[in-house]
C-alpha cells in the first residue's frame, strides 16, 4: 500500500503525560524553586564519549534537561574514548588512596552546550581499549570492582569535600558501577543524600566476600541488612540499602521488581522501599533529535507522502530482500533471552510464510546469531540479518520498518519502542515494564500478555490484518508519531525528589 499522510496529530488513546500534537508549545523551563540545588550525576557511560546502552543516552540528556533548575554535573571515568574527545582537560585535584583503591586524579571540562563532565583519572584503571566494563573479547575485567569502587569512592569524596569550590547537595547514582558511593557516605559520615537509579535489576556487581577489605568496606557491613548478597558483596544492594531514595526507570517495572519474578532476589528488600515510600518510578525517555522531521541523521529529507517508502525500500536494499510491497518487520535488539530473541526466531518463519519480510540486526547468544543466519540463507529475498550494532543502521530501520517485534520476558524501560513509533513503526510487545506505558494497545501499537510464542503469534495475525486496512494502519502510524516522549516531565519528577531528600 502507499503510504498516508504522516500529519502530526493528538490521540485519547494516550494519557496526558504522553500523547500531545508536536505543534503544541512545550514547557522549557522546569519548575525552580529559591535555591538551585547543585546535582552530582554520577555515571559509568555518557553518550557524547562513550555508549554500550540506555543508561549512556540517559546519561547525555537528563543532565542537560535538569539544567534550568538544577546546578547538574556529571562524573564519569576516564576511558581512553573519554579522553580522545574530553579536551581540554583540567586539573581540579588529586584524591587519595583507600585500601586497595589506587590515587587518582579529578579533571574536568565543560561542554559546548555548557555542561560541565568530571572525569576520573586513573590510567591504570580506565586507560584500556575494550568497552567499559568488558575486553576486547568480551570478557569482564577482573579488576571491575576496583574501577568501579574507585569510581564510587570518588563521588563520595566529592559529595564530601567539594571539588575544588563545587560541592553537591545531593548525588544521584546510575546501577551498580556507581551504587557503592552510598555505602562510602554512610560509613564515612556524609550526610549528602544519595539517589540511586536502578536501571536494570540484573546487573547487581557481585564480587567475592573476600573483597571487602581490597575495597575499603567495612566487615561490619557485610550482613542481610548491609552489601552481602547470598554470599557474595553486591554493588547494587549496597545502593539499594544506603541511598536515601531509589528509582527505576518505569512505575511498571518499579511495581514488578517487589516480587519474586522480576525481583533478581532481592523483591525483599524492594518491597520493604516500596513501603517505607523510598522506591518510585520515572520512566526513561527520549533525545529531542529523535524527530524525522528534524533529523539531520536521516538520508532523505521528510514527506509525509513519500519519506516512509522509501526508507523501506532503503532498508530492503541494504539487506538484499526484494523490493515486494510487502509487510517488513523488525528485530533490532541484543540477541538475548530476555529480549525473546527465541520467540522472533520461531516467529520469522511464519512470518515469511504469510508474506512478510524481516530484518534483524543485534548479537549476544552464539546459537541466537548462527539461526538468523540461518534463515537469511533459507529466505534469502525475504529474511536479512546484521550481527552487530551501528545506530545508523538501527535509525534507518525505524524509519522503514512497518512493525518492531519487542517480546521481551522483561524490559525495565525499554528506548526502542519509543524510537520505533516517533519513525512509524509499530511496536508488537510484550506487556511488561516500560513497554506497558509507552505503547498503547490497538492504538500506536500492538501489546500481547504472555512471553510466549502463541501470544506473539496472535499478535503478528493482528498486525498483518492491521496492515491490509490501509486506514486503520494509518491512522496507527500517525497517532503513533504524534506520542511526545520528550524528558519535561520525568525531569521535573526527579528535580521534585532532589528537594524532597532535604533541600531547601
Amino acid at each position: 500500500m502507499a503510504f498516508q499522510s504522516l500529519a502530526y496529530v493528538t490521540t485519547d488513546a494516550a494519557p496526558a503525560a504522553l500523547a500531545t500534537a508536536a505543534g503544541r508549545p512545550a514547557a522549557r523551563v522546569l519548575a525552580l524553586s529559591r535555591a538551585r540545588p547543585k546535582i552530582l550525576f554520577a555515571t559509568s557511560e555518557i553518550a557524547d564519549f562513550v555508549q554500550t546502552g540506555g543508561l549512556a543516552a540517559v546519561s547525555a540528556s537528563l543532565p542537560r534537561v535538569l539544567k534550568p533548575a538544577c546546578d547538574v554535573r556529571v562524573v564519569l571515568p576516564g576511558y581512553r574514548s573519554v579522553l580522545a574527545k574530553a579536551a581540554p582537560l583540567s586539573l581540579v585535584e588529586t584524591l587519595p588512596g583507600h585500601a586497595g583503591l589506587p590515587p587518582c586524579t579529578l579533571a574536568s571540562c565543560t561542554l559546548a552546550d555548557g555542561l560541565v563532565v568530571y572525569v576520573v583519572l586513573c590510567d591504570e584503571l580506565y586507560g584500556r581499549d575494550g568497552a567499559p566494563y568488558a575486553d576486547a573479547h568480551g570478557q569482564d575485567y577482573g579488576d571491575n570492582d576496583i574501577r568501579f569502587a574507585r569510581l564510587s569512592l570518588a563521588v563520595a569524596e566529592i559529595a564530601e569535600h567539594g571539588a575544588g569550590r563545587w560541592r553537591p547537595d545531593v548525588v544521584h547514582l546510575n546501577d551498580w558501577p556507581t551504587a557503592l558511593a552510598a555505602g562510602y557516605l554512610a560509613w564515612r559520615g556524609v550526610e549528602t543524600p544519595a539517589l540511586l537509579t536502578v536501571h536494570n535489576l540484573a546487573h547487581q556487581g557481585l564480587f567475592a566476600a573476600n573483597r571487602l577489605d581490597a575495597l575499603g568496606v567495612p566487615a561490619s557491613a557485610f550482613g542481610i541488612d548491609g552489601v552481602e548478597f547470598y554470599g557474595k558483596l553486591s554493588f547494587l544492594k549496597a545502593g539499594l540499602v544506603y541511598a536515601r531514595h531509589v528509582t527505576t526507570v518505569s512505575e511498571t517495572y518499579a511495581s514488578e521488581i517487589v516480587a519474586a519474578e522480576h525481583g533478581c532476589g532481592l523483591d525483599g528488600l524492594l518491597a520493604k522501599l516500596a513501603q517505607e515510600g523510598r522506591l518510585s518510578g520515572v520512566l526513561n525517555v527520549l533525545e529531542a533529535e529523535w524527530d524525522p522531521r528534524a533529523d539531520r541523521n536521516c538520508s532523505y529529507v521528510f514527506d509525509p507522502q513519500r519519506w516512509k517508502g522509501r526508507y523501506a525500500d532503503y532498508v530492503r536494499g541494504m539487506f538484499g530482500l526484494s523490493l515486494a510491497r510487502a509487510p517488513l518487520f523488525a528485530f533490532v535488539a541484543r540477541f538475548a533471552h530476555q529480549k525473546g530473541v527465541d520467540l522472533v526466531l520461531d516467529a520469522a518463519a511464519r512470518i515469511v510464510e504469510q508474506g512478510g519480510q524481516i530484518v534483524a540486526v543485534g548479537e549476544g547468544e552464539r546459537e541466537a546469531e548462527r539461526a538468523f543466519l540461518d534463515l537469511s540463507r533459507r529466505f534469502p529475498d525475504a529474511v536479512g540479518v546484521r550481527v552487530g550494532f551501528e545506530a545508523q543502521v538501527a535509525r534507518a530501520i525505524f524509519a522503514g520498518a512497518d512493525f518492531l517485534l519487542m517480546p521481551s520476558r522483561y524490559e525495565p524501560c525499554g528506548l526502542s519502542q519509543m524510537y520505533a513509533q516517533k519513525f512509524g513503526a509499530l511496536p508488537i510487545a510484550h506487556r511488561t515494564g516500560g513497554l506497558a506505558e509507552t505503547i498503547f494497545d490497538g492504538k500506536t501499537g500492538l501489546l500481547f500478555g504472555a512471553a510466549d510464542g502463541e501470544a506473539l503469534d496472535a499478535a503478528v495475525t493482528r498486525a498483518l490484518a492491521i496492515y491490509q486496512n490501509p486506514r486503520e494502519f494509518s491512522g496507527m502510524r500517525r497517532a503513533a508519531m504524534a506520542l511526545d516522549f520528550g524528558w519535561r516531565r520525568s525531569a521535573q519528577r526527579y528535580a521534585d525528589l532532589y528537594r524532597t531528600l532535604g533541600l531547601p
